[in-house]
């Protein structure tokens, strides 16, 4: 029994050696299939190298989505405090100081007075911060010609073309623009006041002409040198306000001389403000 026993183990060790090569003693073949497992594990690990990509990436983007959103609020608020005059012509302002009133970093706050920067509202003062440009009443008055050479033949040609129905559409934002001006807030009224002439625009179907007029009406806000906190009354605000309804009226009723006539005050009642 033993020697058949040895002749059936002895009959496996040559087909286990060939398996192996020849000479390899049988106590090693019997380890032979440990060789596949490895690949069946680079399998898997290969499966899993497939699923990891997608884990880095989430933190890589929330950061940035983040930082610009800030960096945006930053941005209108830093806007708003221009035109409400708490930002004072010719006075310097830090990145750090500004940042502990918003309170966030120095970051977001030197991002957005740097973008202000170009669109000429603040100067950079080295080592300092960010100086709010003086303006005066001829440079407020430039803006307003250039805004009725751009506005008056856009709004002319649409008040040939637009039908009553759509320029109905834009009344509640007519009328949120009289109860911003009601309130009094200068810089809740500038916002409302650019909302109401970028729908007008927009139904030109052209962007960079919105984009443009937008830019220019912004700048247009900027208080004066010398100007009080108070800046344009109350009254004043809600009398701008009301041209608006009184031009959708000329709109509709394709009254072409009153739509120039009043797009042209309009923009000098702002020039004077």
């Amino acid at each position: 029994m033993k020697q058949g026993a040895q002749g059936s183990a002895d009959t496996g060790t040559p087909r286990a050696a060939g398996s192996a090569g020849a000479g390899v003693p049988a106590g090693r073949a019997q380890v032979q299939p440990q060789p596949r497992v490895p690949q069946q594990g680079g399998a898997a690990r290969g499966e899993h190298t497939h699923s990891e990509p997608p884990v880095p990436v989430a933190p890589r983007v929330r950061p940035v989505v983040q930082r610009a959103s800030v960096r945006g609020q930053i941005l209108d608020a830093l806007r708003a405090a221009l035109v409400a005059g708490d930002l004072r012509p010719g006075e310097v302002y830090s990145a750090p100081v500004l940042g502990e009133r918003f309170g966030v970093s120095a970051t977001p706050v030197r991002e957005a007075m740097q973008q202000l920067a170009l669109e000429g509202a603040v100067e950079v003062v080295p080592n300092r911060g960010f100086r709010v440009v003086r303006r005066g009443v001829r440079e407020l008055a430039e803006l307003a010609e250039v805004r009725a050479m751009i506005e008056v033949p856009v709004m002319l040609r649409l008040a040939r073309t637009v039908p009553a129905e759509r320029w109905a559409e834009l009344r509640p934002l007519a009328e949120a623009t009289v109860r911003a001006a009601s309130s009094g807030c200068r810089a809740t009224y500038a916002e409302s006041d650019r909302g109401f002439h970028r729908a007008v625009l927009s139904l030109s179907g052209n962007g960079q002409l919105v984009q443009i007029a937008e830019d220019l009406h912004r700048r247009a806000q900027w208080p004066l040198v010398g100007a009080g906190s108070e800046g344009r009354g109350r009254a004043e605000l809600v009398a701008d306000a009301h041209e608006h309804m009184t031009l959708l009226d000329a709109l509709v009723a394709r009254d072409l001389d009153v739509v120039r006539a009043l797009v042209g005050e309009h923009f000098a009642g702002a020039a004077a403000g």
